[in-house]
């Protein structure tokens, strides 16, 4: 495992109450990049102490923070915490890398300094990855926080290893915040996560990681996931996406060719950033490269009959979202919409009648700017 190459080391700085810290070799290292995040990392901590599960350590890698996160850290009265402080602000990426290197534990749970675990979060992922040797990464289902109300994400509510697995090849299928990983697998990767695609290295990851076993999820939402201003998937959504289309364009190198870097747009744009498709050609060719990604899918893995039920079914799930956007948006019409539909994906889970739906309401949205064009036309005249 490639370790941050900066010159001057970090300094490693034990945290808590007198006493006895962890074990020498905890079952669990949970590893936490934090900048500023002092207003936050307490409630987090605090979710750790909470634990059932309490044969851990908590390695909080600060990036150079300019509030009092350290300080925080510091006092926080529990000997599991260690602090890590980097020498230089690198950015999360090589902050995360540092804090792997740290580990000591045969499992690394990744947890961001703003997000929140269920008590029984470690309990649940240990068991399951001492009972199936060949899961190499286990996520777990998790619920948004937003302004201090907890509601639903929009991931697939159940799920198998053969869907994760699918998923992956066209968005993010797990909260980074709810991962836990074989160290030993981790320390194969080089590095465990890759500097040059931040804000989408856990995707990255993910890609790689299953060359070496099994992703899997537990459907149980065991995390909190901080949605606010602050977050970087809203600070830095160019950053994001360009990483994430160069994942899906090495992802897609042997089905496309040449053609990769706009399959993985489209996709990215589409299915990922869940934007309207511009026009009917785009909506056509996004179609027939999904319906190529899942057919190669299916030929190369091992898939039950209920595996394969449930990738079309998410498949088509979201496919019926892709149109019903562009309807709404008035980019296409049904018309357009039930020509190119692969037959494998029918009118995806939406049904006629929610197409229908959007499509009345992307009429009215075409009809509005024809009557907005023509009186700009003759003002100008």
């Amino acid at each position: 495992m490639q370790k941050d190459m900066r010159q001057d080391a970090p300094m490693d700085m034990g945290v808590g109450a007198p006493g006895a810290g962890p074990a020498a070799n905890p079952a669990v290292s949970v590893v936490m990049a934090a900048y500023n995040g002092a207003g936050l990392i307490e409630e987090t901590l605090a979710s750790l102490q909470a634990q059932t599960f309490t044969d851990f350590e908590v390695i909080v890698v600060d990036d150079c923070s300019t509030d009092n996160t350290r300080d925080v850290v510091r006092a926080w009265p529990d000997p599991r915490v260690r602090l890590v402080e980097m020498a230089r602000n690198g950015g999360p990426v090589l902050a995360r890398n540092r804090g792997f290197a740290e580990a000591r534990g045969r499992y690394i749970a990744a947890l961001d300094h703003d997000d929140i675990c269920r008590p029984d979060r470690f309990a649940r992922q240990v068991a399951y990855l001492d009972a199936h040797p060949d899961t190499v990464l286990l996520g777990t289902a998790a619920d948004l926080l937003t302004e201090g109300v907890v509601g639903p994400s929009r991931y697939a509510p159940s799920t198998t290893p053969a869907l994760v697995a699918w998923l992956t090849c066209i968005e993010n299928p797990l909260v980074w915040s709810s991962t836990m990983m074989r160290t030993a697998t981790a320390r194969r990767l080089d590095p465990v996560t890759r500097p040059e695609l931040l804000y989408a290295e856990d995707f990255d990851l993910y890609q790689r990681i299953q060359h070496f076993g099994a992703v899997a999820r537990l459907d149980a939402a065991l995390v909190l996931y901080r949605v606010h201003p602050g977050g970087v998937s809203k600070r830095f959504v160019d950053t994001m996406e360009a990483a994430s289309v160069r994942v899906l364009t090495e992802r897609y190198a042997r089905l496309f060719d040449d053609r990769a870097e706009r399959v993985a747009t489209l996709i990215m744009l589409h299915n990922m950033a869940r934007r309207p498709v511009p026009d009917r050609a785009a909506l056509a060719t996004l179609g027939s490269a999904l319906s190529v990604i899942q057919a190669d899918f299916l030929a190369t893995h091992d898939c039950s009959p209920h595996d394969i039920r449930l990738i079309r079914w998410e498949t088509a799930r979201r496919w019926g979202d892709i149109g019903r956007a562009a309807l709404r948006a008035g980019t296409v019409r049904l018309a357009d919409v039930l020509a190119v539909r692969p037959d494998h994906l029918g009118l995806g889970y939406a049904g006629l009648e929610a197409l229908l739906w959007s499509g009345l309401i992307g009429g009215v949205r075409r009809a509005r700017q024809r009557m907005e064009q023509s009186r700009m036309a003759q003002t100008a005249g």
